[in-house]
C-alpha cells in the first residue's frame, strides 16, 4: 500500500488539516496519507475533517511526543 508522510509538527490547527487536504487531492483514491503533528487538538480535527471529507480515519493515536494520524484517500 502506498503510504505519504506528512510532516506538521509544530504547526497549530488548523494548519496540518489544510496541509493534509492539499497533500490528499494530489492522490489517488486508496492511497494513505501519514500525518505527524504535535498540537492536542489536531486529533479531534481530522477525526471531524474525515468524517466530512469522505476520506477514512484509519489511525489516531500518539507515538511519543508526536500525534499519528493515517488517513485513506476516499473517492
Amino acid at each position: 500500500m502506498n503510504e505519504t508522510v506528512l510532516d506538521a509538527r509544530g504547526l497549530s490547527c488548523p494548519l496540518p488539516v489544510l496541509k493534509a487536504r492539499k497533500r490528499l487531492q494530489g492522490m489517488a483514491p486508496g492511497e494513505r496519507l501519514r500525518v505527524l503533528a504535535t498540537d492536542p487538538k489536531a486529533p479531534a480535527d481530522f477525526r471531524l475533517y474525515s468524517k466530512e471529507s469522505g476520506h477514512r480515519l484509519l489511525e489516531d493515536g500518539k507515538d511519543g511526543p508526536d500525534f499519528v494520524i493515517v488517513l485513506e484517500r476516499g473517492a
